[in-house]
């Protein structure tokens, strides 16, 4: 009797303290956030006066790589053909999609054959084919056999004509002036190596001419929960991270590096499905090693809108392949945790993103029903209970809330009232099911990765949601 109930005991102790540091860890994260946009704010004082490195930003090559995306590759192309900025180029790597990405780039680009040299700094899939746009200098398209979404940007960067390189997804729209802010890091500090910008949720949008002309929210129940998941995760959860240079994830959907970094470490790995995450532990890893200053920042401005899953079976199998390839970048790189010259990233962001990451999903689905049983079998005391409750869902919805506080004093995208209305009732109802699904699709991640089931980047389904309007 004794043991079973100093063992419940201990247990209840140690969900209750799981989760107390799993929302405590956020909300230091939400406070160097909101520090950093502080300052941000008394920076932007400044815009009004003639900038310091107009006309000086370094050529960037834009590399797309694109996989069965014919219903979005138009517009999101056309988007980063009119950016502001002084020099840069666009690269599209079509790896050897089934449908007809490639017809569609030929027919709206006047693409032609163009041969031309090819340097093969990072060994990749056969190129088939080069093509050159007749009606923009400064696009190309590499046909490829397929290797994968990896495979592709290291095909673009062995292309690449410039110093840096911006991978952007192929479903996604570029705000018109977000390369000449994610590059700004790089005019400041000549250690900076890579620079990642805020990734929004384009559904509910309107497009014209390329660009998005309207804000709007979806109607989408599943993609309206990903607009408050994403203001969570990039407004403090990279940017806090950034803070202090312990930022682990860029997302492949927007991020600048510079070509030589990564040339240096090898590339993007190809047999990984999280090859983002897994290249910037890897650059964190090997410049530590070789003692080299340098920085990756976040830069929560520059704005990439891209289509959210809106189905039930396409976000699953997202989700499940994010965790994937959490677990792969973290245990190919365990020479970073706890390493002599870790830093910050060795000594706490990768312990943080082990413990709260990729183990999180056992202990909180673990937790849920450890302490829902031990309620309704009276294991448990209702104070105990409510306790979990508060630090659980409670905690959960102030750190929502809070992500959503810090979009509306910084950016104010949503500016009508009825949107924000909806978003605070999003903020509600996220902790009340959808957090819990998540947390079992990640569970299901973790599982399929103990069992080194195939996985690979695969098809999204693309519904055009936000497709170029006439």
């Amino acid at each position: 009797m004794n043991w079973h109930h100093h063992l419940i005991q201990f247990v209840t102790w140690f969900v209750l303290g799981y989760f107390v540091l799993l929302n405590g860890g956020y909300l230091v994260l939400n406070l160097l956030s909101l520090r950093t946009l502080h300052r941000k704010g008394q920076e932007e004082m400044l815009d009004d006066l003639p900038r310091a490195y107009s006309g000086l930003e370094p050529p960037v090559s834009i590399l797309v790589p694109a996989y069965n995306e014919e219903a979005t590759i138009a517009a999101s192309v056309r988007s980063m053909l009119q950016l502001t900025y002084s020099e840069y180029e666009v690269v599209v790597v079509n790896d050897g999609s089934k449908d007809a990405t490639l017809e569609v780039l030929k027919r709206e680009f006047g693409l032609l054959p163009f041969p031309e040299a090819y340097r093969r700094q990072i060994p990749t899939k056969e190129i088939r084919a080069i093509y050159r746009s007749t009606r923009f200098p400064n696009l190309r398209v590499l046909d490829k056999v397929n290797g994968g979404k990896a495979d592709s940007l290291n095909a673009g960067i062995n292309a690449a004509r410039y110093p840096l390189f911006c991978g952007v997804d192929a479903d996604s729209i570029l705000q018109r002036d977000s390369l000449e802010r994610v590059t700004q890091p790089f005019l400041r500090d000549p250690t900076v190596v890579a620079t990642g910008g805020t990734i929004r949720i384009a559904n509910g949008c309107e497009v014209a001419g390329g660009f998005l002309t309207r804000v709007g929210l979806p109607r989408n129940p599943w993609a309206l929960f990903q607009v408050v998941e994403y203001l969570r995760a990039f407004l403090f959860g990279r940017l806090g991270w950034s803070a202090v240079n312990g930022m682990l994830i860029i997302s492949g959907a927007f991020g600048v590096f510079r070509k030589d970094a990564v040339v240096s470490v090898g590339g993007y790995r190809a047999d990984t499905i999280g090859e983002d995450m897994e290249l910037i532990v890897r650059l964190h890893r090997l410049l530590r090693a070789r003692r080299q200053p340098y920085r990756i920042e976040f830069v929560p401005d520059p704005v990439c809108w891209t289509e959210a899953p809106e189905d039930f079976k396409t976000l699953k199998n997202q989700r499940i392949r994010w965790q994937r390839g959490l677990a792969e970048s973290l245990t190919a790189n365990w020479g970073l945790m706890f390493s002599r010259n870790g830093g910050v990233p060795g000594w706490l962001a990768f312990p943080f993103m082990l413990l709260f990451e990729w183990l999180g999903p056992v202990v909180e689905m673990g937790g849920y029903l450890f302490m829902i049983v031990s309620f309704l079998t009276g294991e448990i005391s209702w104070q105990a209970f409510s306790t979990f409750m508060f630090v659980a869902i409670g905690l959960g919805i102030l750190l929502s809330a809070s992500g959503l506080l810090l979009e509306e004093m910084s950016f104010h995208i949503y500016p009508r009232g009825k949107q924000l209305l909806a978003l605070g009732l999003v903020v509600l109802l996220e902790n009340l099911g959808y957090r819990q699904l998540n947390t079992w699709w990640r569970l299901v991640g973790l599982f399929r990765w103990a069992m080194q089931k195939e996985a690979s980047w695969g098809a999204m389904t693309r519904k055009g949601s936000f497709a170029d309007q006439p």
